[in-house]
């Protein structure tokens, strides 16, 4: 993967050159990177920028043998951990490794959600544990093949559980010479501090619109028009726009869910909610965390809209319309309580609780919620 192959990402990519001009490589980096933004494309360029054999001031010459191998991502010394659902079969990612090579050479800018759904393992818990530790130690203390460094990059390393994180920590203050970690990661929050203590944080910025743009033309040759209508819309996530453009998006899906649960949560419509219930406990648990995400998405925008800040979304068409009609019953005396809902309840479909009695109580929250009145404001 090139450098230029990357929509965007300037600044990040000469930071990341000029640490291999310098020959000041940090053996452990983390790189924060919002979802969509190329993280993993990011790491993996950078990887391969490090290995090239020839090349040049600006990237990969992308013809020595290490690049041809790393454009199958089948080079020895590269090496990838990741999320997986682990199972009998499955217990490290090694173990889906093929798939996991055609999913990234598809498209670098997935999400975690999407890659479980290639699993065919949406019902599953996405987590990184101590027996992918004890492979990524195996492996770095083998010597290097063809490479001068050992590389090896941990997509999602925030799912790294406590036992995992444990395992590692010893390599990551002292690796053996010549290897490089790169982890990458969305949330910094959710990273265990024993492992932030020991990387070196690597910022990279959400996709400017027009990066995107220029990037979205060049690549599927859709009109500036089409590509600035959509690159508004998604907010820099090159996924969404990928989602857009080949019309795979599971916005729609979210977007019915979201005004059919309103609409039945407002009155309180026993045996809707219960059918409505039953119908998101079967989606499995990564989509529902994906919904309740999105939910959170509808009720920023519906606040905008009620506090007369309308230009902040980013909506239209019929998703525009429900939060024209909508917006009146999301103010600040209700709006935070429920995003404090709707977070709790990510968290505990993680730690895998019952589907059917979680949204239940949610939709009897989210109730009382919607029928609050709004308090008026001191000094109005």
């Amino acid at each position: 993967m090139l450098f230029k192959d990357i929509i965007g990402q300037q600044n990040a990519k000469r930071r990341l050159i000029q640490t291999v001009s310098d020959g000041r490589i940090s053996h452990a980096q983390l790189f924060l990177a919002p979802v969509g933004s190329g993280g993993l494309a990011l790491a993996i360029a950078y990887a391969q920028y490090i290995s090239c054999t020839n090349r040049s001031e600006n990237d990969s010459c992308n013809e020595c043998l290490s690049c041809v191998k790393y454009n199958k991502l089948v080079h020895p010394d590269l090496h990838f951990a990741y999320p997986v659902a682990i199972s009998k079969d499955v217990k490290v990612s090694t173990h889906v490794l093929p798939q996991w090579r055609e999913f990234v050479l598809g498209n670098p800018y997935f999400t975690l959600f999407e890659w479980f759904e290639q699993l065919e393992a949406e019902n599953k818990q996405s987590i990184i544990g101590a027996d992918e530790s004890a492979e990524i130690v195996r492996k770095l203390n083998l010597t290097t093949y063809e490479a001068e460094y050992k590389i090896m990059i941990i997509w999602m390393a925030e799912k790294m559980n406590q036992a995992s994180a444990n395992k590692l920590l010893k390599i990551l203050e002292e690796p053996p010479e010549k290897t490089l970690f790169i982890l990458v990661c969305e949330s910094e929050e959710q990273m265990l501090a024993t492992i932030l203590s020991r990387t070196q944080l690597v910022r990279i910025s959400r996709i400017t619109d027009n990066d995107l743009c220029e990037g979205l033309i060049s690549k599927y040759g859709i009109s500036q028009q089409e590509a600035s209508r959509i690159a508004f819309l998604v907010e820099g996530r090159v996924n969404e726009a990928i989602h857009i453009i080949k019309q795979e998006n599971t916005e729609v899906e979210n977007f019915e869910l979201f005004k059919d649960w309103m609409r039945i949560c407002l009155k309180f419509d026993t045996q809707k909610v219960t059918r409505w219930i039953e119908s998101v406990a079967t989606i499995g648990r990564e989509q529902q965390k994906n919904f309740l995400a999105y939910s959170i998405q509808m009720l920023r925008s519906c606040l905008m809209k009620n506090y007369g800040a309308a230009d902040l979304t980013r909506v239209e068409g019929e998703t525009g319309d429900f939060i024209e009609k909508f917006s009146p019953f999301i103010h600040g005396s209700n709006c935070e309580a429920f995003v404090n809902e709707l977070n709790k309840a990510s968290f505990h479909i993680e730690r895998n609780a019952n589907p059917k009695i979680l949204f239940m109580d949610l939709s009897l929250k989210a109730n009382e919620l919607l029928n609050m009145k709004e308090l008026a404001t001191h000094g109005a």
